[in-house]
């Protein structure tokens, strides 16, 4: 193998988001069709959100009260309610990406895995364990427990350091956002590889090591390398 340590993200380049089936179903307990409309508009507020997360204006906390902060106060719930019903329904509706548990079994034995994301520590483990993985990845490194976020350099620093400080160049960062994921590698000084299933343009001022189109992909390039 080419690398010793590959670190993973999780949403969308492990585990599929499906971010409108678990709203819905979420809002259905409380009695609420919400539809592509809703959506969008949750959205409008939930994506700035996520980027003054990664950026570090906000944590974790103020994330989870203001995405749901109109809708709680539209349903007289409070918004923590609303984010426990949300992970929990999110746990229940998770799949794995086509190629995951074939490429993460094939890996197994070759490679030492880890997990780097932004997600919520509690939807994480619960996924994981779900999947069957969950003493396939160690460190698991969540931004909630870490204080700071991809693509600060503090998660990877953090991750690194519970990996005893490998030799980065043996270091491969996957994930599906160019910003979080590759940026945030490359500040770190690790090798990085591009999940780009959508085929999208690579952003100016980044440039991952590896692209792929396909965890199948990645699969067979690291067990040739």
């Amino acid at each position: 193998m080419r690398y010793d340590w590959i670190l993973f993200d999780a949403d969308d380049t492990l585990f599929h988001f499906d971010a409108f089936g678990g709203l819905k179903r979420t809002f259905a307990e409380f009695g609420v069709n919400f539809d592509e409309s809703a959506f969008a508009h949750y959205q409008a507020q939930n994506q700035p959100l996520w980027v003054a997360y990664q950026n570090g204006d906000i944590d974790a906390e103020e994330l989870r009260h203001r995405r749901f902060a109109l809708w709680a106060e539209r349903l007289a719930v409070t918004t923590q309610h609303l984010n426990e019903t949300f992970m929990n329904t999110m746990v229940e509706v998770c799949t794995l990406l086509p190629g995951a548990s074939e490429l993460i079994a094939g890996l197994e034995g070759r490679a030492r895995l880890g997990i780097i994301t932004n997600g919520f520590a509690s939807m994480q483990q619960a996924r994981l364990q779900r999947a069957g993985w969950e003493h396939a990845f160690s460190p698991l490194v969540v931004s909630e427990e870490v204080g700071v976020a991809k693509p600060d350099p503090g998660i990877f620093e953090h991750a690194l350091e519970l990996m005893g400080n490998p030799d980065r160049s043996r270091v491969l960062m996957v994930g599906d956002n160019p910003h979080s994921d590759i940026l945030g590698g490359l500040n770190a000084g690790l090798h990085t590889c591009w999940l780009n299933t959508q085929g999208k343009l690579t952003p100016a001022g980044i440039t991952p090591h590896h692209e792929v189109t396909s965890l199948g992909q990645l699969q067979q390039w690291l067990l040739k390398a």
